[in-house]
């Protein structure tokens, strides 16, 4: 734990391990080119080099977890390298095709799912998906866990949630990572700087990651929760709430926050809520569908593959794919695009995340559960190994 704050090393600001291993003069890093099968201990494993998307390992944390760690980044590799015996991406599935569910919220963390769609991956592999939408990834994962679909898209922290309820889910791979939760304050409420948040009504959407990297960043400027007040907002109000006053200040994805600025205008103050903590865009299904689908498991990772390749040498087309999905404007494309890192990964930094958010919740009486999961317990990788 940091001396600092309650939160542990690789969170607190001060000792962030995402800001560590950036730095070559903390942390000694080297790059692995694709199709290597050389991993090393205390490095830092490039993926690839068109989408920046750098995959981490770090020895010293959590050894229990390595061998589950190097087993899939082997697997991602021989993937990118065309060793790994899927059937050849270049054919199409001739059987009946396969309906499953992806349950998502219209956000770019499900990047990679639009660009398997739009590419006709999900078909060219036997697979016909339905995208529903949901506004909160809470909702994804909860339809997902009650049945009203196969596969939930979301942030890691919904599920973390329903590992600490004791679901039976399991995490097939993440998809994303990145940076974009901001906090708004009005000016006219007395707020210019982080300290003025003391005594303040602050809307979030309860039950998500904002109320996670809302509390953290609270703590990281020495501001105890307690001290202010959390109101529940869902997030089609947002703009609604600090526009009328309901709320003193704000924390909001990315997505919202332009529709916040202007109707705020010169009255807003802005800061970056994440303190370089990436978050994840993961995918999560129920245990015993995994069971009696493993096929269909790798139908869905052989497309999300491709869907990256494509995003790896039509850098541009795939940008254009997600930006005509999720109606954004070039501006707004121009701001989020490099915030976001599409890859198809299990590693090491989304444990650490997860047991982080884990000990938030238990620290802050959200669960009955007073231990922090063994998380590799509910990671599904039998598609990754074989």
């Amino acid at each position: 734990m940091c001396s600092d704050c309650e939160w542990s090393n690789n969170t607190c600001s001060q000792n962030s391990l995402s800001k560590n291993l950036r730095s070559s003069r903390s942390f000694a890093y080297r790059a692995i080119p694709v199709g290597s099968q050389i991993l090393e201990q205390n490095s830092v494993i490039i993926h690839r080099p068109a989408f920046t998307h750098y995959r981490y390992y770090r020895s010293e944390t959590m050894l229990k977890n390595a061998l589950v760690t190097f087993a899939t980044i082997i697997v991602l590799v021989l993937i990118g390298s065309g060793s790994w015996p899927f059937p050849n991406f270049g054919t199409t599935d001739s059987g009946m095709p396969e309906s499953i569910i992806i349950r998502t919220t219209i956000q770019e963390l499900a990047g990679l799912i639009y660009i398997a769609e739009d590419g006709g991956f999900f078909s060219q592999n036997g697979l016909r998906v339905t995208i529903a939408n949901s506004d909160t990834g809470l909702e994804c994962v909860k339809g997902m866990a009650s049945g009203e679909a196969e596969i939930a898209a979301s942030a890691e922290y919904p599920v973390v949630g329903l590992i600490l309820k004791q679901e039976n889910i399991s995490l097939i791979g993440s998809i994303d990572k990145y940076q974009g939760q901001y906090i708004v304050g009005r000016k006219d409420r007395g707020i210019g700087q982080a300290g003025d948040l003391v005594r303040k009504k602050i809307g979030v959407a309860r039950g998500t990651s904002t109320e996670f990297y809302l509390s953290r960043f609270l703590y990281l400027n020495n501001i105890s929760p307690q001290d202010t007040t959390f109101v529940n907002v869902k997030p089609s109000q947002f703009a609604d709430s600090i526009e009328n006053g309901s709320v003193d200040a704000i924390i909001v994805p990315q997505v919202y926050l332009t529709p916040v600025e202007k109707r705020l205008g010169g009255n807003a103050i802005i800061w970056q809520a994440q303190n370089n903590q990436n978050a994840f865009g993961v995918l999560t299904c129920r245990k015993e569908w995994i069971a009696s689908h493993p096929e269909t498991i790798n139908k869905l990772l052989r497309s999300l593959v491709q869907a990256e390749n494509y995003g790896l040498s039509h850098p541009l087309e795939s940008k254009a794919i997600l930006q005509k999905r999720l109606n954004y404007t070039d501006e707004y494309m121009a701001d989020v695009w490099p915030q976001n890192y599409f890859s198809l990964t299990l590693d090491q930094s989304l444990i650490a995340a997860m047991e982080d958010e884990a000990r938030w919740m238990i620290a802050n009486n959200l669960t009955a559960e007073k231990i922090v999961p063994d998380f590799t317990d509910y990671t599904f990788t039998k598609a990754l190994r074989k």
